[in-house]
């Protein structure tokens, strides 16, 4: 061989082994994140093609596939779509897209998931088509619809969980979507339905209970700042609160005052009756015994800062990294730059409710097969203790309060033989717009506590400043009520 030839020879062994190295990389090693890359098209629209599984809701299937006459695709469809969207999210081909569960849950939903190696070995000996599992989610129907009922379309968010084991029992954003629009193969009215949704103004794509913009908490921050002041020893309940009509805040000019600049009691009622009423300049106040580490310290135990996944990703909460005494007051009743997601006042009342135990939230009871047989199942798990049995306690006391007593804020989710604890929140939206949103934070029964629940209506044109017991208080009253028929 001469040395051309040698050296031809050589070039061309480099360029094969180049090749071989490369299609190895790409096939082999890379696979897996090419594949869940959402710019590849063809992962969706080769699952189009594919018997996708279920996801299960009570026995029933709320998002199924069917196979389309004539074709090898199968058609997306969601029998109760507005209901459970903030859930199932979408499937779409046209888009490339999926969203919400089919999304999170895709390995499981296109037959990958290691749960199922059972059923894709069973298939390969059988010759049989290559199936997906399915899903079984934790939602109750029955506080689902009690959420859209209530909510009726406007702005606005529920979040329930199992007090004892952090499963989501309702997970609810309105105004909601119907995800059998972007579920269609016709690709013009699939842009026609996903350019509608985008521009709505009332934004029903976004997940309000877990994601998108975060909401300031108002008063129902007031549980983590009395914690705070309960854990210090700077107060018990009985210790009579200064609580005037108005206050300074500390370091500046700016007053601050009770909501409808009302008297708090005798101007110096307990801490509990101050915490029923929900008196702004209580907290204020109390506020100075307090350092900013103490609160951070509060809001770091029971997961704000934190990703979570349930398996939707929920956005973190915040509370900021550092204040000077004003805007420490004013984080103390929710304000200043605190911003939570009702997935986190869900979780805060869950720990009070479970004796200081926070759960970790889980969407997912079980994976099931293309027969519905079991072959996984969520464990509940614990996240972290954020406060003592002894707090719970003292807290799950101040709580019941402000729905059993007569000056309480709460007192319309009261429900005849049902012990609630709860507290109510007015928080100022702080965009020059003067609207405020209601919340609603608790669980119930306070005695033995099975559901844990965060409610917030959205102020608008027709309501700019809706107060949390007046109008997010009956919709949590009726969440507990459909839960605990």
């Amino acid at each position: 061989m001469n040395s051309q030839i040698r050296k031809l020879f050589v070039v061309v062994l480099v360029m094969f082994a180049a090749l071989a190295l490369a299609a190895t990389n790409i096939q082999f090693l890379q696979a897996p994140t090419l594949n869940a890359d959402g710019r590849n098209s063809r992962t969706i629209l080769h699952a189009a093609e594919l018997d996708r599984g279920p996801i299960i809701v009570a026995g029933e299937a709320i998002a199924s596939s069917q196979k389309v006459e004539g074709s090898t695709r199968y058609q997306r469809s969601y029998s109760q779509g507005p209901l459970y969207a903030s859930v199932t999210g979408y499937f779409s081909s046209v888009f490339s897209d999926s969203s919400g569960m089919e999304r999170a849950a895709e390995q499981v939903l296109e037959g990958d998931s290691p749960a199922l190696l059972g059923q894709r070995m069973r298939n390969l000996f059988t010759g049989s088509s290559r199936q997906g599992g399915g899903v079984v989610l934790t939602l109750s129907p029955a506080i689902q619809q009690a959420a859209s009922d209530q909510l009726q379309g406007r702005r606005g968010a529920v979040v329930a969980l199992d007090a004892k084991t952090g499963a989501v029992l309702a997970l609810y954003s309105s105004p909601s979507f119907d995800p059998n629009t972007l579920a269609a193969f016709d690709a013009a009215t699939t842009n026609t339905a996903f350019t509608e949704l985008s521009k709505d103004a009332s934004r029903p794509l976004v997940n309000r209970a877990i994601a998108g913009d975060r909401y300031a908490p108002g008063s129902t921050f007031k549980i983590l700042t009395t914690i705070a002041l309960l854990e210090k020893g700077a107060v018990t309940p009985d210790t009579p609160m200064d609580s005037p009509v108005t206050t300074t805040l500390p370091g500046t000019a700016t007053e601050i005052s009770n909501i409808e600049s009302v008297e708090c009691g005798n101007g110096q009622p307990s801490l509990a009756e101050a915490f029923a009423r929900s008196c702004n300049t209580t907290f204020v106040l109390a506020s100075q015994q307090l350092s900013h580490q103490d609160l951070a310290d509060v809001t770091a135990r029971f997961g704000f800062g934190d990703e979570l996944e349930i398996p939707l990703q929920v956005t973190p909460s915040v509370f900021p990294d550092q204040t000077d005494p004003g805007q420490l007051a004013m984080s103390a009743i929710g304000q200043y730059s605190v911003q939570v997601t009702p997935m986190q006042m869900a979780m805060v009342a869950q720990a009070i409710a479970n004796g200081g135990a926070l759960m970790r939230p889980y969407l997912v009871q079980d994976i099931v097969d293309a027969d519905l047989q079991v072959r996984s199942s969520t464990e509940p798990a614990q996240l972290g203790t954020p406060i003592s049995s002894d707090i719970a306690s003292q807290m799950t006391s101040l709580m019941e309060g402000v729905v059993s007593q007569p000056y309480g804020s709460g007192t319309s989710m009261a429900i005849d033989g049902v012990s609630v604890a709860a507290k109510t929140g007015t928080a100022e939206v702080g965009d020059g717009s003067g609207r405020s949103n209601a919340w609603a934070v608790g669980f119930a029964p306070a005695s033995d506590p099975q559901i844990a629940f965060a409610v917030i209506v959205e102020g608008d044109d027709t309501l700019p400043v809706p107060h949390g017991g007046t109008v997010a208080g009956p919709v949590a009253r009726a969440l507990v009520e459909a839960g605990l028929k």
